[in-house]
């Protein structure tokens, strides 16, 4: 299986996995599964973190290394891929994130119940 991490999801496996669902914490340690994170969730978290809103790794990019996590880059056909979601919800890394999971064919881990009203497979963490 194929998942795709939200930010706080992502953060939760870097910084307390406990908070995780057994199930979740299995998927995500199954070397059968492919688990990605968005560039766009590093986008994120470095701004917040900017803002003093987020408390993060200091250094994502080695915590990110050192996951095993892949690295879903973002590409114009995942911008293109926000008109044909409905307008549910003002967070743009949020849309960003489930147009990805659309285009990609990846289950969505996220506990966001608006994230989990677009047309795509999504998993509670």
């Amino acid at each position: 299986m194929r998942f795709l991490l939200d930010t706080h999801v992502l953060l939760w496996t870097l910084a307390s996995p406990r908070r995780l669902r057994k199930k979740t914490r299995d998927a995500i340690s199954n070397p059968d599964n492919v688990i990605h994170t968005s560039v766009v969730s590093a986008w994120e978290i470095e701004l917040k973190r900017a803002l003093e809103k987020l408390d993060a790794p200091a250094d994502l990019t080695t915590a990110l290394q050192t996951t095993g996590l892949t690295l879903l880059p973002l590409r114009l056909e995942h911008i293109a891929g926000l008109r044909d979601l409905p307008n549910l919800h003002r967070d743009p890394f949020d849309r960003i994130l489930a147009a990805q999971a659309r285009i990609e064919g990846l289950i969505l881990v996220t506990s966001d119940t608006v994230l989990q009203r677009y047309p795509v497979q999504t998993m509670a963490p």
